[in-house]
């Protein structure tokens, strides 16, 4: 919007510049270069020059005559019919004469000694009218033409918001994959990037949404059905010992939906978090070397080595989520590594990388993008752990978007199995 502002008021003042120019040099060249009153002025003084030279009886007659040869409205009368004061009388011999203003127009008076009692008087039209629709035909020009140029300005901001409109009644009516073109020529082209963000971040949301509700309802039929055989069964059978074991087996598999639910609804409440992330400052090292401490145990019992390779550099994030997103990435390769786990932090200008690798049977080209989908479990190998829904990888993705980064799989170069990449924003102290 800034761009906006900028250019319109440029072009309100360009405008008003170029047109008040424009205008300025129209009317200098509609109007005569020489003052009217200034060669009518000069007409009744050549006129009193010729009447100086004929007798007083002959001046009146003459008078009419030029009146009627030159179709001017000129007459000779005594100074006596004027209602005026001495003092106009004193300006009427002056070299311009005296200029009066009546309901016909302009009067021009004009004596000398050499007409002394009489005067010259010469009336002259009234071009207030035609000056005043010159003026108002000026200043409708002038905002006609201010109108022109503000819509050159204005026009491209019409377009774009109709174009904005538009998208939001297709998205509103459930087409949640519309996005807007940005193009270069817009003023708007943040609000443009916002919309498009928001109808990602919606679209996401809303896939998520449709997808748990699938899994849960494919994921949790199993339980249930275990659960009404036992039940069954245990209800048939007379046998006391048998009765328990059905039991102990429902009880396992009420458990098992207990942890279903509680980490289908952690992981629908997750995006709540995204604005409740708390940045803090640590050493690189030190942090690793902390999240591979708390997994030693799982390390051990798999029998699993761990290489860090890390730098100690100052870190800035929000450390609790970006342990919960490293933590997943290493579980799951203990789920599947067969006896090695390697483990990379650096950072370069832009962005804290941290790879995970191990040398397991690796991820299919097909899923390397698939596995961060929500409840995404490969067919080909299962994990080793119990309790698996496919939300480790997600949850993962999900801390790389708050961190404004992203995270990939691929094929590890050096041990052969999957390889992760987490690639963040690096962020500083003053900035989050």
């Amino acid at each position: 919007m800034k761009k906006f502002y900028i250019a319109l008021l440029s072009s309100a003042l360009l405008s008003i510049i170029v047109l008040g120019w424009l205008i300025d040099a129209f009317s200098q060249n509609t109007h005569a270069p020489l003052d009217e009153f200034s060669m009518q002025s000069k007409m009744i003084a050549g006129f009193s020059k010729q009447l100086a030279t004929l007798p007083p009886a002959q001046r009146s007659n003459y008078v009419t005559k030029l009146a009627n040869d030159f179709s001017l409205p000129l007459t000779y009368k005594l100074n006596d019919t004027l209602a005026l004061s001495p003092a106009l009388l004193m300006q009427m011999q002056t070299h311009g004469g005296l200029i009066l203003e009546g309901e016909q127009g302009f009067h021009m008076l004009y004596s000398n000694q050499a007409l002394s009692p009489y005067h010259l008087s010469m009336r002259l039209d009234n071009s207030f009218e035609a000056e005043q629709r010159d003026d108002i035909i000026l200043t409708l020009l002038f905002y006609a033409g201010l109108c022109v140029f503000m819509g050159f300005i204005i026009y491209p901001l019409a377009k774009r918001l109709s174009v904005l409109n538009e998208a939001a009644k297709k998205f509103a009516s459930g087409d949640v994959k519309t996005r807007i073109k940005v193009s270069h020529f817009t003023y708007i082209k943040d609000v443009e990037l916002t919309f498009n963000r928001m109808a990602s971040q919606i679209e996401k949301l809303v896939a998520e949404n449709k997808l748990m509700a699938s899994s849960l309802s494919h994921d949790i039929r199993t339980p249930i059905a275990c659960l009404r055989f036992g039940l069954d069964a245990a209800i048939d059978s007379n046998d006391m010992p048998k009765v328990k074991q059905y039991l102990t087996r429902m009880e396992n598999d009420l458990d098992h939906m207990e942890s279903m639910l509680k980490s289908y609804l952690a992981f629908a409440t997750l995006e709540q978090n995204a604005n409740r992330l708390t940045y803090s400052a640590t050493h690189m090292r030190s942090y690793f070397e902390d999240i591979l401490a708390q997994l030693s145990p799982k390390l051990d019992s798999h029998k699993l080595s761990v290489q860090l390779n890390s730098s100690n550099d100052v870190i800035y994030a929000d450390l609790h989520w970006l342990a919960r997103a490293v933590t997943n990435l290493i579980n799951n390769a203990c789920d599947f590594a067969l006896q090695h786990i390697y483990v990379s932090a650096t950072v370069n200008e832009q962005h804290i990388i941290i790879t995970v690798e191990d040398d397991g049977p690796g991820i299919a080209a097909e899923n390397f993008s698939k596995v961060f989908s929500p409840f995404f479990r490969e067919n080909n190998h299962r994990n080793r752990a119990d309790k698996s829904y496919g939300l480790g990888l997600a949850i993962v993705e999900k801390v790389a978007d708050w961190h404004h980064g992203r995270v990939y799989a691929g094929k590890s170069k050096q041990l052969g199995g999957a390889c992760f990449t987490l690639k963040i924003a690096l962020q500083h102290p003053s900035v989050k």
